[in-house]
């Protein structure tokens, strides 16, 4: 695969790294000629300084054979034309943008990016996107990864694994016995810096970060047998009103009601304009490192922080000051991936990756097959992958404990119509029934082939 990247920025060189990764042949754009040395010194890609817009700069970066384009400089006009021009001269078969001002994505312009108007496939709003990732972390407390699959139907979980977890040092095959009615099936397990695809004689350990796919149904269930039964917050902080920030705020008054909701911002003007986009959000004009604007936002007494502004290091410091005061939880942002293992240990329940948020998202069109959506697990720990199963495939038509399947892959749930299966081994899949497998990173090319439709399928 051929692609195209615009933008050798924090969003630009994550997506080269990990299409570089997949041997794709990847040549990066930007301006910056620093930015690009930089890229083309740790990854091995091609890098090309110029205006991502500019036909010529298109044309030398190998536009008129390439299979992708994904425009994320830091300019949107940037980025649209850049996709108008490999679609409109070179043809590209796929464009993806990041598009960050909220006015182009107005539902009133939807008809904006149109094949006959402006021909993206795919448009990355990372602040839409993120705020939507909180957003359902927020509904299921004690989670810190939350992914709706099937059209709703099925949830991966991620969960970690404390003094309060009642099956650790248990067998996961006594799992059944001792909760006959939960369907649940544990795919990943992080235990430090290993990710591990637990047997049937894995025991989980204390400290253990837990991935598992559940009924959506029976998530509360699940939730309390790992010993996280704690109720959703409805006094929360809020630190940052910026895209990110907005964007949260709205979701949290439409969907959420009964929650209160204070919100910190440094930037005067940012706060005016976020007081004036928002109904029932209390917006304080302040910094979240200083110990009087959290006492006005009444800190000590709410069950969560959230912090999301655009420093990595205030939404760090303000998190742990806040749980000092008192506050239950805290959902950090952090853009820096070296600040990850440090946070986790400082006490912060949930890091929010943007990296890793985005990757998602452009994921299910860099994969092949019926692949219906992607989703990144831990920094390269692996994928979470729905399917659909065509005749083809060699998981179709025979139980799966005789399916061959590769190693580090794990099935999570079958999905037929609107039922929901929780696979066990005497499980067949059917063609057209939706597969919920979880794959460590070596092995997403197995999974790849498994759902590709073979030719003399034709």
């Amino acid at each position: 695969m051929k692609v195209i990247v615009c933008g050798a920025g924090q969003v630009g060189s994550n997506i080269a790294r990990y299409l570089s990764g997949e041997n794709a042949d990847v040549t990066v754009i930007d301006r910056s000629p620093e930015l690009v040395h930089k890229i083309t010194d740790s990854l091995d890609v091609k890098g090309l300084v110029g205006f991502a817009s500019h036909p010529d700069v298109l044309d030398e970066a190998g536009a008129r054979d390439a299979d992708m384009v994904v425009a994320v400089t830091q300019a949107d006009e940037v980025n649209m034309v850049a996709c108008q021009i490999c679609h409109s001269i070179f043809d590209v078969p796929t464009k993806i943008a990041r598009i960050r001002h909220q006015s182009y994505l107005a539902s009133e312009w939807s008809e904006l990016f149109s094949r006959d108007n402006m021909p993206i496939d795919h448009i990355i709003s990372p602040e839409i996107e993120v705020a939507r990732a909180i957003s359902r972390r927020l509904q299921i407390p004690g989670a810190f990864d939350v992914i709706p699959l099937a059209d709703g139907k099925v949830s991966l979980i991620g969960v970690h694994c404390t003094e309060n977890t009642p099956i650790l040092n248990t067998p996961l095959r006594q799992l059944t016995a001792m909760f006959p009615d939960l369907h649940i099936v544990i795919v990943g397990v992080r235990r430090g810096e290993k990710g591990i695809v637990p047997t049937a004689d894995d025991e989980l350990k204390l400290g253990d970060d837990v991935y598992f796919v559940a009924e959506t149904s029976h998530l509360r269930r699940a939730m309390a047998a790992f010993g996280h039964e704690e109720q959703e917050a409805r006094r929360i902080v809020l630190v940052g009103g910026g895209n990110v920030g907005l964007n949260l705020a709205k979701r949290v008054e439409r969907d959420s009601p009964h929650v209160s909701l204070k919100m910190i911002e440094s930037d005067k003007e940012r706060a005016e304009r976020a007081a004036e986009a928002l109904d029932r959000t209390v917006v304080i004009h302040g910094s979240a490192l200083d110990t009087e604007i959290l006492e006005e936002a009444n800190a000590r007494k709410a069950e969560g922080i959230v912090a999301v502004s655009n420093d990595d290091e205030v939404n760090i410091l303000s998190s742990l000051l806040a749980k000092r005061y008192g506050c239950r939880r805290a959902v950090t942002l952090v853009n820096k991936t070296s600040y990850g293992p440090l946070v986790s240990s400082l006490g912060i329940d949930t890091v929010v990756s943007p990296r890793a948020i985005t990757v998602s998202s452009i994921l299910q069109f860099v994969r092949r097959g019926r692949i219906r959506s992607v989703h990144s697990l831990s920094d390269g720990f692996g994928e979470l992958v729905e399917a659909e199963a065509l005749e083809t495939s060699s998981l179709v038509g025979v139980p799966i404990r005789d399916a061959s399947l590769p190693s580090g892959v794990m099935i999570g749930a079958v999905v037929r119509g609107e039922k929901v299966i929780i696979p066990r081994g005497q499980t067949v899949i059917r063609p057209g029934d939706r597969v919920i497998i979880f794959a460590t990173t070596p092995s997403v090319k197995k999974v790849e082939r498994l759902f590709s439709v073979k030719l003399e399928f034709f």
